[in-house]
């Protein structure tokens, strides 16, 4: 009797997936030297944040992976590409310790903003008390 180890393994190798290739699109465009210069292709094959894409993404075989690697990593040393993209992640959570956080100041500066409003009233009012007093 087989265990449930070897049962799972036996049906991983009774059944390999099959998966239709990808075709690159050095093929496609029929290039037959990857210049490091070509920023627009070389881009094809990164991520959105600017990491080389894997063989099984992008399509290529062996060699042409090899030389769209080199050739990114010569652009990127000669600043044509860059070497990692930032992504700007804004989180709205409640920080964890449940003091206040960021969102909490805009808050506090709309109560100074009111604040400062509030004492120029009183002084404007103080000033046309004082040169009513004083005319009459």
């Amino acid at each position: 009797m087989a265990s449930k180890k070897n049962r799972a393994r036996a049906a991983k190798d009774a059944a390999p997936r099959k998966y239709k290739k990808k075709t690159s699109a050095l093929v496609i465009e029929k290039v037959e030297y990857v210049d490091y210069k070509d920023v627009d292709l070389l881009s094809r094959f990164m991520s959105d944040r600017a990491k080389i894409r894997n063989r099984r993404v992008s399509g290529n075989d062996v060699q042409q992976q090899r030389e769209v690697a080199h050739a990114i990593k010569v652009a990127r040393e000669m600043a044509l590409l860059p070497y990692a993209k930032r992504v700007a992640n804004q989180r709205t959570r409640p920080p964890r310790d449940g003091r206040p956080g960021r969102g909490d100041n805009e808050n506090a500066t709309d109560v100074n903003d009111e604040n400062a409003i509030d004492e120029t009233d009183t002084s404007l009012d103080a000033g046309l008390d004082g040169a009513d007093d004083g005319e009459e």
